[in-house]
């Protein structure tokens, strides 16, 4: 079926929506700029320095660097940190936002990102689930039990990826690290995300249907995203519309658009016609 198509058949079913889901992976980032780390070659093509080192995205997204090394657990913490604070969110969040009020729906997002890209494009803090946590909030990395909003400035050394400067707990002064779900990560606090999530399940009691879900870049590798989407698309009349330029794949009556966020979000737009 040819995009035109399968973006009609989508803005068809928008129009006929009472509530939205916009679930949403790490190819949402890549068309406002933002490095894409699938496989080590995205990764390394991204961070050089941790080429040269032999280390994989898995291996410097470890919790242990907190502890054995905190000026290289930060080191790549405290790009990424800087990074997303200088990331502008490109104008798929914007359209996303206008058919919202246009449509008249009821909306969530349920993100596997950690960048709070979405906040900073206007969607409230209160209809977002971040499943693996937020850079933009800490977490002390010893035994205090707490999470507070990120306000450091964390410079970093390019060459070798270490940080300047370590981010202190706000009440023991030990080290401390962002409130993110890593790689085997045994000491990440759920708290903030759970908070999320009763939100989340309380919208999904209340949300009246029609309901579509629109995801857009959520891949197979780490498939939560993909399996919160598909597990939306079971209730009765709803409709999935997933946007992923490499693994597009879902079945009926759900819908594919093969390209990435941004283009797709554009031609469901088009289709949806004036506003």
């Amino acid at each position: 079926m040819e995009l035109a198509d399968v973006s009609a058949r989508a803005a068809g079913a928008l129009r006929s929506a009472r509530s939205l889901v916009i679930t949403a992976g790490a190819g949402m980032g890549v068309d406002s700029g933002l490095p894409d780390f699938r496989g080590d070659q995205g990764f390394w093509k991204a961070y050089p320095p941790y080429e040269r080192l032999g280390l994989t995205f898995v291996e410097a997204a470890n919790p242990e660097h907190f502890d054995r090394d905190p000026a290289f657990g930060w080191g790549f913490y405290g790009h990424r940190l800087h990074l997303y604070r200088d990331t502008a969110p490109h104008p798929g969040f914007g359209l996303l936002l206008g058919w919202i009020e246009r449509l008249g729906l009821e909306a969530f997002v349920v993100t596997s990102n950690v960048d709070g890209q979405f906040q900073k494009a206007g969607f409230p803090e209160r209809s977002v689930l971040e499943i693996h946590g937020s850079i933009h909030h800490l977490q002390c990395g010893g035994d205090c039990y707490g999470i507070w909003e990120c306000r450091e400035e964390v410079p970093v050394d390019l060459e070798t990826m270490r940080a300047r400067r370590i981010p202190r707990c706000i009440r023991c002064h030990g080290v401390a690290r962002p409130n993110i779900l890593m790689f085997g990560d045994m000491g990440w606090l759920p708290d903030r995300t759970e908070q999320q999530r009763r939100r989340f399940e309380a919208f999904e009691q209340r949300a009246e249907d029609p309901l579509v879900v629109v995801e857009m870049g959520a891949g197979t590798a780490i498939p939560s995203i993909r399996f919160a989407s598909e597990n939306l698309g079971r209730r009765d009349g709803a409709r999935v519309v997933r946007i992923n330029p490499r693994e597009p794949q879902i079945g009926a009556p759900h819908l594919s658009l093969p390209v990435g966020a941004l283009e797709g979000l554009r031609a469901i737009d088009a289709a949806l016609g004036p506003r």
